[in-house]
């Protein structure tokens, strides 16, 4: 079972919304459109994913694709037009005020880019806030606000005031905060965008360990495709309000759905991101095309998910095709012009 799923679900700001959502299903009108006849703003247009146990599903767009908004519904804080949320199972929009509070309480926590710390209070107490709004004694706060600190590598910081930290350890005491409470699902909406690169790079290296080893259910929102790949299980493209593809990072760089897609591709490496699985030529129909050729000997050999990088550097100290092997079977071929191919982003054999 997914931990978080949305079924066909829309956002249509304005009085005339329900107006606006039918034209858009019968006559496929855009945003601008919608716009200028229903003084109406598409934020979401009929969104469906869902996100399994300890997945980062990352949703990336240009500024004003949607992927704020829609990340909102799965806690409702935005409550959609149509559509369905379920968390863990659960319809999120059948839920009543206190179920619901408790949900956002004990299941799902939020990092956003702007950490909003209370300037007044120390870093633990900062952590243990939303503890404390839950009743939480004060003991038991600052034990889990201590353990979430040692978790993001802040320990000693606790009697520190938000001031005193840089920008980078206020992300983490975000962090903290969000993980205090122990929730299944993490909501981030470009938690690290602000901040310099070196410490930014630093900070989704220690993300990715942390959710290896807490298995968080996570979606995280970007606007960069470099981030994206970097973070994500699997990736959502936004446009418009609509997700345009979902796919691995391999799967969107060797075949974007559109034109739009492409061009969010266009200037990233294949090198580490495509797999041999994409680029061989099945053994069978090698064979074919290659009636009498000897493969028994001198042949490098690599397994289907080593990457373009790894397959360069056979290629290069050999002047024989690559051996794609699986259970010590060959099942297929990358010749050098196979994978000149894949490294230009042609068609894959």
């Amino acid at each position: 079972m997914s931990v978080v799923e949305l079924e066909n679900v829309w956002k249509v700001f304005g009085t005339k919304a329900s107006e606006a959502m039918a034209a858009i299903r019968s006559e496929g009108i855009g945003k601008a459109e919608v716009l200028e006849r229903f003084s109406a703003v598409v934020g979401v247009k009929d969104a469906s994913f869902s996100v399994d146990k300890g997945e980062i599903f990352c949703l990336m767009g240009l500024s004003g694709s949607g992927k704020s908004t829609l990340v909102r519904h799965i806690n409702r804080l935005i409550e959609p037009s149509s559509g369905t949320i379920r968390i863990m199972g659960e319809d999120i929009g059948g839920m009543k005020t206190e179920e619901l509070r408790a949900t956002r309480a004990d299941k799902i926590g939020m990092v956003f880019q702007n950490m909003a710390l209370l300037p007044h209070r120390s870093v633990r107490d900062n952590i243990g806030f939303a503890l404390e709004l839950r009743g939480i004694d004060g003991y038991t706060r600052a034990q889990k606000a201590d353990q979430a600190l040692e978790t993001v590598s802040l320990h000693g910081y606790g009697d520190r005031l938000p001031s005193e930290l840089s920008g980078g350890m206020q992300q983490r005491v975000g962090l903290a905060r969000a993980l205090a409470a122990d929730p299944e699902i993490l909501l981030m909406d470009e938690p690290f965008s602000a901040l310099d690169p070196l410490i930014r790079r630093n900070l989704q290296d220690e993300f990715l360990g942390l959710s290896q080893n807490l298995k968080k259910t996570t979606v995280f929102i970007t606007h960069d495709l470099d981030e994206a790949i970097r973070m994500g299980d699997r990736i959502g493209i936004m446009k418009d309000g609509e997700i345009v593809q979902i796919g691995t990072a391999e799967d969107i760089v060797t075949a974007p759905a559109d034109d739009y897609v492409a061009d969010f591709v266009a200037g990233i490496s294949r090198l580490k991101l495509v797999s041999a699985a994409k680029i061989m030529t099945p053994l069978d129909a090698f064979m074919a095309q290659n009636a009498g050729i000897n493969l028994d000997t001198g042949c490098p050999e690599a397994v289907p998910e080593d990457d373009l990088d790894t397959l360069v550097g056979l290629s290069t100290g050999s002047d024989k095709p690559v051996l794609i092997k699986s259970d010590d079977k060959v099942v297929g071929i990358v010749t050098k012009d196979t994978l000149l191919r894949g490294l230009q982003g042609g068609a894959e054999a």
